[in-house]
């Protein structure tokens, strides 16, 4: 019954569009067509890393941003993932993942910190999108896990909602060796996997993991090479 009014609502959601729309075709022919992704959290994944190929090589397609995709979204959407990614203006996940309107539903917040607000977009789109995949992704020079290491040299957390966000970046900062490398960067990466696993565990969202309908993986944009480590 669950699964069925999940379904209900997703339709309803989408409204008029996918009716009017052509039948769906496989994924691998679907990136640059106007009908509903039908494919699941492998297929989403490869299309992420593809659109990212073509950004490293500035190779980007800019696919699904034509007058037929407007209106088509103007009637509903149906992303094909989510990707939760830091707020920092220089990590549109569109433009890394070269993806157009209604590809991607994003969610973003400073070091990828989940609050209510956070949780409660990421489960809309996963119980009412019937999104398959969700990327947590951070990225190098994070100005937020920065504040973080900071803090846990200094012992000084800043002041008010900034220091709100520290605090939740804190916890994986001062879980993470510091061997002497570029301990920034290990935070970087330890923040998005632990942030991911989160996600996995979370109430709402861990039935749809284990029943193989969501897949939670975790990221790292690299703003010097333009690439995605997946982690």
């Amino acid at each position: 019954m669950a699964i069925s009014r999940r379904h209900a609502l997703r339709a309803s959601l989408v409204g008029g569009a996918g009716a009017a729309l052509a039948a769906a075709v496989p994924a691998s022919a679907w990136a640059d067509s106007g009908t509903p992704f039908e494919g699941g959290a492998a297929d989403a994944l490869r299309l992420l890393k593809q659109g990212n190929r073509r950004w490293r090589r500035f190779a980007s397609r800019h696919p699904h941003e034509g007058r037929r995709r407007r209106i088509e979204v103007a009637q509903g959407q149906n992303p094909f993932a989510l990707v939760l990614g830091c707020a920092d203006s220089r990590v549109a996940p569109e433009l890394i993942f070269d993806r157009g309107l209604g590809d991607l539903f994003t969610v973003r917040s400073a070091g990828e910190v989940l609050d209510s607000s956070v949780l409660g977009s990421i489960v809309y789109a996963v119980e009412h999108l019937a999104v398959p995949l969700i990327v947590v992704q951070g990225h190098s020079g994070c100005g937020a896990v920065t504040a973080a290491v900071e803090a846990h040299r200094t012992g000084e957390l800043p002041h008010g909602h900034v220091g709100y966000l520290v605090e939740q970046i804190l916890e994986v900062v001062d879980s993470t060796p510091d061997d002497g490398g570029d301990f920034v960067d290990d935070c970087v990466r330890a923040n998005a996997e632990h942030v991911a696993d989160l996600l996995r565990r979370d109430t709402e969202l861990a039935p749809f993991v284990e029943s193989g309908r969501l897949d939670v993986v975790a990221a790292r944009y690299d703003l010097e090479g333009y690439g995605v480590d997946w982690l």
